[in-house]
């Protein structure tokens, strides 16, 4: 059994960087097994394009590396055979895809995104679907270090495997400091994320008065977190105060600024996303500059997401348990499990702007990279037995870290069972008394030619239902349905329409609350 499992697509590396440019990834891809190796983890390589090395996994190889339902089922083949702890996907998305989830929210003229694609259903037990509601159980851990997508050089890449096979823990004090940027319409959302990752927000920073040009001492700084408006195809994050909106980051202004070993946390729209560089003037996006500044994780969203404007939601909650769990001393593949898990227990049924920030969020970064050093509890038992019982780096002693995958694999499963989740197959017209209600709601907001549509809930199994007592399930019912309306509005600080959604939680007919949301673009 491995430890770790690598894989990628060779026949698209070869299309990309032709056999020289193949053979130096295969090499830099074994220092990295030879180095993961010396700190405790078995670490194997599977191009699952391969006949040879899929049918060891009893699989099927990928003949179209486009082809999203492909690419599932050869990594669902070799989770079944081999169980890894780890799993990386080596390349950007036109070598190993992103699978093409349904956008809940689409709205053309507001949530303009028809798909949410993201890497969570590799992290899940459930066959290929797009619905994304088919994937609210992960239990697999899994990182995506990525190259440049369109790229002809390999160097990029061939920088970032260096950056894994050469990795160093570091204390927890290292990661207290803290970069918080956020836009001034959301200071007051960002401050309380920051005190619940970092029990403070005093060095809140906030654009404007703030711009880009952050002080060494400041962006320096190992742990990030970012909460600012972001867009399709940029370079950019951007703060927001009024009809201002000054830049926030500038990924080409990153260049020698940035600690080895920082780990980064960004609510923005479009902060993962991989775009060829060709776009912009050769420019990488963000999240693709930080990892070759040698950023060890990257948490991010691939299309617009959500927030509120004043406590926490959405895109603020799967941020912020994704770093509790780093510096809590988890490995970046383990805390983005477990952030997602988190974030799906956090209410008590998934919505569509929840199931939109389940899908979009993914990690950047080999997934076994533990950056911060945690005792454990274990020791090595006498007569050589630690060699045989093996001890990691990467999240900690093998049978220690074997548990917790066994844990998180049940619970991802009970998750899946368990939780009421809105059905985005079929998406209706909200009915007549409903549809009052929710264009009074508009017409309060002040928005701006508002489109309405609602779903219905599936509920959680008999199994999970039957756990619960009649007066519980009385106490507090489970929602039959979501309606959503979905516009832009002029707030009294921006002048510029934002996306605003509010979110109806209905139960028999009854709409019990309402999310405000608005759009990180």
């Amino acid at each position: 059994m491995a430890d770790k499992i690598i894989i990628t697509n060779e026949s698209a590396l070869k299309a990309k960087y032709q056999a020289t440019g193949l053979s130096a990834i295969k090499t830099a891809v074994q220092a990295l097994i030879t180095a993961d190796q010396q700190r405790g983890l078995k670490t194997q390589y599977i191009p699952i394009d391969n006949v040879s090395a899929m049918a060891k996994v009893n699989g099927k190889p990928v003949t179209d590396p486009t082809d999203a339902k492909q690419n599932k089922a050869a990594v669902d083949a070799v989770f079944k055979k081999l169980a890894p702890d780890y799993l990386m996907i080596l390349g950007a998305p036109d070598v190993i895809p992103h699978q093409d989830l349904r956008n809940p929210m689409y709205s053309p003229g507001s949530d303009d995104d028809k798909l949410a694609p993201g890497d969570i259903p590799y992290a899940c037990e459930a066959a290929y679907s797009n619905n994304p509601e088919d994937f609210i159980g992960p239990t697999r851990v899994v990182g995506r270090l990525p190259d440049l997508t369109g790229a002809k050089d390999p160097k990029y890449l061939l920088c970032l495997l260096a950056t894994a096979a050469s990795y160093t823990q570091r204390k927890s004090a290292d990661y207290a400091k803290y970069l918080g940027i956020t836009a001034a319409v959301w200071k007051g959302s960002t401050a309380l994320s920051l005190d619940n990752t970092f029990g403070s927000n005093a060095d809140l920073q906030i654009v404007p008065p703030k711009t880009d040009k952050w002080p060494k001492a400041l962006i320096s700084r190992r742990s990030h977190f970012i909460n600012c408006h972001g867009a399709d195809h940029d370079f950019h994050f951007y703060g927001q105060k009024g009809n201002q909106y000054p830049e926030s980051l500038d990924a080409s202004l990153l260049q020698g600024q940035i600690s080895e070993g920082t780990v980064i946390a960004a609510e923005c729209c479009y902060g993962s996303q991989l775009y060829d560089p060709a776009r912009t003037n050769a420019q990488p996006g963000i999240c693709c500059t930080y990892l070759s500044e040698k950023a060890y994780g990257y948490f991010g969203s691939t299309t617009i997401a959500y927030g509120p404007a004043t406590g926490n939601g959405s895109a603020d909650l799967i941020c912020q348990f994704f770093l509790n769990k780093v510096l809590a001393g988890a490995s970046l593949g383990r805390a983005a499990l477990q952030a997602r898990q988190e974030f799906a227990q956090s209410s008590p049924q998934i919505s569509p702007t929840d199931l939109k920030t389940m899908a979009q969020f993914n990690l950047l970064g080999d997934p076994s990279i533990t950056p911060i050093a945690i005792p454990s509890s274990h020791v090595a038992p006498p007569s050589g037995g630690a060699k045989a019982m093996g001890t990691a780096a990467g999240d900690g002693h093998m049978a220690e870290r074997a548990n917790r995958r066994r844990d998180l694999m049940e619970r991802g499963m009970w998750l899946a069972a368990s939780r009421p989740v809105v059905r985005t197959k079929v998406r209706t017209k909200p009915k007549a008394a409903m549809l009052k209600q929710l264009t009074a709601m508009a017409e309060e907001a002040k928005m701006i030619a508002p489109k309405m549509f609602s779903f219905s809930v599936r509920p959680p199994s008999a199994a999970a239902r039957n756990m619960l007592s009649k007066a519980m399930i009385a106490k507090a019912p489970v929602s039959d349905a979501f309606h959503v309306v979905i516009g832009k509005v002029h707030l009294k600080e921006a002048p510029v329409p934002v996306i605003k959604a509010l979110v109806a939680n209905v139960s028999a007919g009854k709409i019990i609350s309402v999310q405000e949301l608005y759009g990180k673009r």
